[in-house]
């Protein structure tokens, strides 16, 4: 079937995964995983950033209310991502 993404038995694979470089391009020159506890460390730390942010020469408070409004959706999306880690999933 021409067009497929099926990978031939003689197509190349990354040694360490075993993974089809027909299926993941990116695996033939590294690393090519998600790291979800550097998005998660960095999901505090840019909230933290603009808690931070409120100290400044501005003078209007609807600056400030943005700045956390979006760091309370950052903890939101955050807190939920521990919660549905600790719940066993169903299926």
């Amino acid at each position: 079937m021409t067009g497929s993404i099926e990978p031939r038995s003689d197509a190349p694979r990354v040694p360490a995964t075993n993974v089809h470089i027909a299926e993941v391009p990116s695996a033939a020159w590294g690393w090519s995983g998600e790291a979800p506890r550097t998005f998660r460390i960095a999901g505090w730390v840019i909230s933290l950033f603009l808690l931070v942010m409120i100290i400044g020469n501005h003078t209007g408070r609807v600056e400030d209310l943005w700045l956390v409004g979006f760091a309370v959706l950052l903890w939101i999306v955050l807190i939920r991502d521990i919660v549905l880690r600790r719940k066993p999933r169903r299926g």
